[in-house]
């Protein structure tokens, strides 16, 4: 992974952090797009975590074919939120061909300076990083190697950044990819998803990967 970072200012569209973030790197400059508001993710009934049905033709366990198949227990319910330090099971796929079921822990939602942003040059002017550590656990037992997850920054008041980062601050918070031995039920490891705001305070984490999840995604609040 390279340490020259990429910003990218991104429209309000439903999988806007998908979408963007598999831009072409190509140069130095970073393409922008007007940024409207976008609605807040949908709430859920707090006890919908605990009924996630293990059956993936249940609505609320169903993540989509995008999503991957549940590997055995229950999911955690799109629009499920959770306090940092609470534990979500994902339906997840990484590529074409790795799908399984893992745990997310989001463990701290924490502010950076906006000196730490230089790396990004001079388009980070005005933005303070936060940095969302996370730990992973491979809950299906499937071959889940080398994969990456990234948990998208929410404001206080629900919204989205309008900021895509592609990139990482090492040392502050590095973007770490599934280990080699990340293949059998219980394996673990730890990472940080990078994001950034100009506005209000970053005070959440999403997980919005899939169908279910990309319109009511899980969110952790600190």
């Amino acid at each position: 992974m390279t340490h020259k970072g990429r910003i990218f200012f991104a429209a309000a569209l439903a999988t806007m952090g998908l979408g963007l973030t598999a831009c072409n790197d190509g140069d130095d400059s970073a393409s922008a797009q007007d940024s409207p508001s976008a609605s807040a993710p949908a709430s859920a009934d707090p006890a919908a975590s605990d009924s996630a049905a293990a059956d993936p033709s249940s609505p609320s366990a169903d993540p989509g074919d995008d999503g991957g198949a549940p590997a055995g227990g229950d999911v955690t319910a799109p629009g499920t939120k959770l306090k940092v330090g609470e534990k979500a099971v994902l339906p997840f796929t990484y590529g074409t061909d790795k799908k399984g079921t893992i745990a997310v822990t989001v463990t701290a939602i924490e502010k950076g300076a906006e000196a730490d942003m230089a790396g990004f040059g001079a388009k980070a002017k005005g933005m303070t990083p936060y940095y969302i550590r996370m730990k992973v656990e491979n809950v299906g037992g499937t071959d889940l190697s080398y994969a990456s997850l990234k948990l998208r920054g929410e404001l206080a008041d629900g919204g989205p950044t309008g900021i895509v980062l592609i990139g990482d601050l090492p040392g502050k918070c590095d973007n770490e990819t599934a280990p080699r031995d990340f293949t059998k039920k219980g394996a673990s490891y730890e990472t940080c998803s990078l994001s950034a705001t100009k506005t209000a305070p970053i005070a959440a984490a999403s997980f919005d990967e899939g169908d279910a999840y990309s319109d009511s995604p899980v969110l952790w609040t600190s």
